[in-house]
């Protein structure tokens, strides 16, 4: 039964006590395509500025659970919750209810996605693309969103591109592009779905290197989906590996890389790691 959006996580003993709210949290999720059930019932939280990195093998399902976050796939069964916020759910005279587009947008308001095929509008500038949403979403002015550009572009490394349209950027650049432009609406939750798998090798490390810049100098939450072994050592709180829509197991990276408990994880790292 769908849980209340003011129900608080209470601690133990006569429930006075409320725990840290994670700032992502899917209850009993399940996805399917046809017959092909690619979420299984998922319970799933990420904490306040943690950052979550998902591996599993192809098909397994990871960018479901992120495309399931952004609402560009809708769960058949399940909760979903930004902060204490349901995002398909809302309340309506004391009852809960499937929540209409305007209560979706509200909640996804603070959740931004970055695509493996960087999806940047191809006739606008470096400039628009990242001001755009800014202006329309947020309320900024254009001077306000503009100066917001800025400062991200010189973050990402790409301060002289501002003007250039991404047919002129290489596909690293289109990349990082993308990043500051999630960046730019200001999101407490990242979605990073194998932002580096469609790069030439020689570029991995500059896409890279802004996502590691990320994860240690802001508090934002992120949630990773790649196939970067080492990097997800290097940078990740929690490893959460996926298989056939379920989680397989969680550990902290150093566990996790170096005793994982289940078969079907220490096949598949022996596969992508090479051992």
């Amino acid at each position: 039964m769908p849980m209340s959006e003011t129900e608080a996580i209470q601690g133990p003993g006569d429930g006075s006590v409320d725990l840290p709210e994670p700032a992502v949290r899917l209850n009993a999720v399940t996805k399917r395509f046809g017959e092909n059930v690619v979420l299984d019932c998922l319970d799933l939280a990420v904490g306040a500025s943690e950052k979550v990195v998902i591996i599993g093998p192809s098909g397994s399902g990871k960018t479901t659970i992120l495309r399931v976050i952004m609402t560009l796939e809708r769960p058949e069964q399940g909760n979903v919750f930004i902060g204490r916020r349901q995002l398909y759910h809302e309340e309506r005279r004391g009852q809960l209810v499937p929540a209409s587009e305007r209560h979706i947008r509200e909640v996804r308001r603070d959740v931004s996605m970055v695509f493996q095929h960087f999806h940047l509008f191809p006739h606008k500038t470096v400039r628009q693309n990242l001001t755009l949403g800014p202006r329309k979403v947020l309320g900024l002015t254009r001077d306000q969103a503009d100066e917001r550009a800025r400062g991200l572009l010189d973050r990402v490394g790409l301060a002289d591109k501002i003007d250039q349209y991404p047919s002129a950027l290489s596909g690293g650049q289109k990349q990082r592009v993308a990043i500051a432009r999630a960046l730019a609406m200001e999101p407490k939750v990242m979605l990073f779905d194998e932002v580096t798998s469609a790069l030439d090798p020689e570029l991995v490390g500059e896409v890279l290197a802004v996502l590691r810049d990320l994860a240690q100098h802001t508090e934002m939450t992120m949630l990773l989906v790649t196939h970067e072994m080492r990097f997800a050592e290097e940078i990740a709180d929690r490893v959460v590996m996926f298989d056939q829509g379920r989680i397989v197991e969680e550990k902290p990276p150093s566990e996790m890389f170096s005793d994982p408990t289940e078969a079907r994880t220490r096949a598949f790292l022996d596969a992508v790691l090479g051992e």
